[in-house]
């Protein structure tokens, strides 16, 4: 009886990189999971959350941008993403509000038209446009797609979240929940502090070095009296060059790229953390089938 009452599924997060997903998911569950940064493809992984209400529960899946790929990894990102549409009860396509409906769009309209289940849409960013110009951008989706629903929103400032929320539940099967009430994500402690690296040196390091890194958790081990977390953990990178960058002058970036990640897994694990890293060159690592199913990227598990 209790199921028939509430709803449950599971519901995709798509678009083109850095169109806000990550951000748009941490909102709405009111929790930081999924990284964020200014730079593309910071997303490399499905991520699963979870968000639970008196109605039911939502599934998200938070997925690397669609794009066309370049190396084994890029390769890797765009076959998660597609796959994850096959697995779900609901889509949320997230867009800008531009002028424009560019070739990127275009292509996602065209895989979401192999798609089953309702789309909505979310137009991100929309303090970037003034109000009285936002329903003819609309439009200009609306006629690429009939979606279950449109929804204007701004991620990065919260705006519209429960709006999003009611249209997904208006759109997902009643049925049994799937997780714990208080089960946030399915994602490992090692998996999030690693990605908690890696977002902060994405924030740190300049532009030509962020798409050539990966994070490995060398060691993860709480002290006896529980008073500490140690981590151990590496940065790889593609060059030499690279390596002399990410330490930094006297290890001067280094030292800021684990200050910042230290505060932040300090505050998901509710301890002190006590981090230390290092860095190697793994050169080409992005094009190397073994290196990216190393660092956590492997095609057998999409």
């Amino acid at each position: 009886m209790e199921n028939a009452k509430r709803k449950s599924g599971f519901v995709t997060l798509i678009g083109r990189p850095n169109v806000g997903k990550s951000t748009l998911m941490n909102h709405l569950i009111g929790q930081k999971i999924a990284i964020t940064s200014n730079k593309p493809q910071t997303t490399r992984n499905r991520i699963q959350t979870v968000y639970t209400s008196r109605q039911g529960q939502i599934v998200f899946l938070d997925t690397p941008g669609i794009h066309r790929a370049k190396n084994k990894l890029g390769e890797y990102m765009v076959a998660v993403a597609e796959q994850t549409l096959k697995d779900v009860d609901a889509v949320l396509w997230l867009v800008e509000p531009g002028e424009f409906i560019g070739k990127g769009e275009q292509h996602i309209a065209e895989v979401l038209k192999t798609v089953r289940v309702p789309v909505i849409l979310i137009v991100n960013k929309i303090d970037m446009v003034a109000k009285e110009e936002l329903p003819a951008r609309i439009e200009a989706y609306r006629k690429l797609y009939p979606f279950a629903d449109v929804i204007p929103v701004c991620a990065l400032r919260g705006l519209h979240m429960e709006e999003v929320i009611q249209a997904i539940f208006r759109v997902l099967p009643y049925g049994p929940m799937f997780y714990d009430e208080d089960t946030i994500t399915d994602q490992p402690q090692r998996q999030i502090a690693a990605e908690l690296i890696r977002e902060k040196a994405l924030r740190c390091l300049e532009e030509e070095i962020p798409h050539g890194i990966a994070v490995a958790i060398d060691q993860m081990r709480e002290r006896p009296d529980g008073s500490v977390m140690d981590i151990h953990a590496t940065i790889i990178c593609e060059k030499d060059s690279h390596k002399g960058i990410i330490i930094g002058k006297g290890g001067a970036m280094l030292r800021r790229i684990g200050t910042q990640a230290r505060i932040e897994i300090e505050k998901m694990l509710e301890m002190k953390v006590n981090l230390q890293l290092f860095v190697k060159v793994k050169k080409d690592w992005r094009d190397s089938d073994f290196l990216i199913k190393n660092f956590g990227y492997d095609k057998k598990e999409i």
